[in-house]
């Protein structure tokens, strides 16, 4: 009798011990909100860090002109680009901006079809294709949003360049398929932007861009054709890039300059304790 009794009561302390653990979702919830309001989920510090890397796209490329013709996007599968990226905080708290600035390679131009009743391409003198070698040094201001593996980037900024080498297709006459016009500018400037994202495993990230190039320097004068009609043909480039980049410093955690300047606080102390201490001095 004795151990029928000693073996309900075990039963019953197990089923008691089962039922109060089965809780799961109320244990979850039951934390008091003024505990909840203090707990703060740890995110990596972004530092002011520095990075170089390199970049391979293709272009299209077409221009803003007057007089209007029918035209298409030239497409050339050649950008070749350098990169140096600062990352730096606004007021030293909000770790979003930053400049980048760099050299890049690839190519400018337009693809021209003839006018359906004339059978003739009013621009460029009758080219169907011309397609420009160019070079151009970007800087620009640098925003971007980091995540623990993953970053979003947009860029806006100012360029200058160069026209190094033309072809043309379609042109009568072999002396200027490969050749600049005394009419033709070969210098360049304008306005560079674009947006992307990239993927972060510190320290070589992998970054994929879709960028504008948007020239502020007219490939021909104006009046070459006549001193009465204003032409003007504005190039405009959009190149579609993938790059590896490498961290020159550290991305975050406490970089050596920062470990440095503990090790000095500690051994002589900061500026404000120091003087602190000789005002409490008797």
């Amino acid at each position: 009798m004795k151990r029928l009794i000693i073996t309900i009561a075990a039963l019953l302390a197990a089923f008691s011990a089962s039922a109060f653990t089965q809780k799961p979702d109320s244990l979850a919830t039951d934390f008091p909100d003024l505990y909840l309001d203090t707990v703060k989920i740890e995110v990596p510090e972004i530092n002011d860090y520095n990075m170089i890397g390199v970049q391979y796209g293709v272009s299209f490329s077409r221009m803003t002109m007057n007089s209007t013709a029918r035209q298409d996007w030239l497409f050339v599968p050649e950008s070749y680009g350098v990169y140096f990226t600062h990352y730096s905080k606004m007021f030293d708290y909000l770790p979003y901006f930053g400049y980048r600035f760099g050299l890049e390679y690839g190519h400018s131009g337009i693809l021209m079809h003839k006018d359906e009743e004339t059978g003739r391409i009013p621009l460029f003198d009758d080219a169907t294709k011309v397609d420009m070698r160019v070079v151009d040094v970007p800087f620009m201001a640098h925003l971007h949003y980091d995540m623990n593996f993953f970053k979003i980037m947009a860029d806006v900024g100012i360029y200058g360049g160069y026209r190094l080498t033309i072809e043309r297709e379609g042109i009568m006459g072999e002396e200027y398929e490969r050749a600049f016009k005394d009419y033709e500018h070969r210098f360049d400037y304008g306005l560079r932007g674009g947006a992307g994202f990239g993927f972060v495993f510190d320290p070589v990230e992998f970054h994929f861009n879709v960028g504008v190039r948007y020239s502020w320097s007219e490939f021909q004068n104006p009046d070459y054709y006549s001193t009465y009609y204003y032409r003007f043909a504005y190039p405009l480039d959009i190149i579609v890039s993938a790059g590896i980049t490498i961290q020159l410093t550290k991305r975050n955690g406490r970089t050596t300059s920062q470990i440095r300047k503990s090790a000095r606080e500690y051994v002589y102390g900061t500026p404000e304790n120091n003087e602190q201490r000789s005002q409490n001095r008797p």
